[in-house]
């Protein structure tokens, strides 16, 4: 069950989101290998919590290096991780004024500069894929106020009971409570409605 809390984008906000509330996912907890490892063993498995840290431990380590090798690593109904670079747009490869020529390598490019760094930065791209793709979630996710927001919704409607969503759709006010700690504020972030188009989520990480 995926808990969402309501944004408020700001009203001074120069932008067409002006004022508009957008919902959110109450995330509940941040997971770690470790935790991830206590969960595994919970499972009726017949492997230590230790033996799995210690298997999911060098398995993040081996992704980081084929990735950083150029490659791509599938983990199936998950993810796709790979490398991919933010680039500085090149006048030329080599410009005779500076004797300058492209180079693979990390750089901003200085003002005037027609060549240099090819590459403003890395980051690690992880595309969902199976059973995580878009179009599978959207059959499977379940949704569900938080009680925060069912007081919101139902101070909206003039009530002092929470109840049910105000459309009607896409939500499921029979889940548990979770964490509470969204609210109504100002929020300029993601989310804003939109989506990332494509037939697949896919996200990014790094700075």
């Amino acid at each position: 069950m995926i808990e969402l809390y309501l944004s408020k984008v700001t009203e001074t906000s120069e932008t067409e989101q002006a004022g508009k509330l957008y919902a959110r996912v109450n995330y509940k907890q941040a997971l770690s290998v470790s935790d991830m490892a206590r969960h595994m063993a919970e499972h009726n498995t017949v492997f230590s919590e230790g033996s799995i840290l210690g298997v999911l431990t060098d398995f993040v380590k081996c992704v980081r290096e084929q990735v950083l090798n150029g490659n791509t690593v599938k983990i199936d109904n998950l993810a796709i991780f790979k490398a991919t670079v933010e680039a500085n747009g090149l006048e030329t490869l080599y410009d005779a004024q500076t004797d300058k020529v492209a180079q693979a390598s990390l750089g901003e490019l200085k003002q005037g500069d027609k060549t240099g760094p090819a590459v403003k930065t890395v980051k690690l791209l992880a595309q969902s894929t199976g059973d995580l793709t878009r179009d599978e979630l959207k059959k499977v996710v379940k949704l569900s106020w938080t009680d925060k927001a069912k007081a919101e919704i139902a101070a909206a409607k003039g009530s002092l009971t929470p109840s049910t969503s105000p459309t009607g759709e896409g939500s499921d006010n029979t889940g548990g409570s979770g964490n509470t700690s969204g609210s109504t504020g100002d929020n300029t972030g993601g989310n804003t409605g939109g989506d990332n188009g494509g037939g697949s989520a896919g996200f990014e990480t790094g700075n």
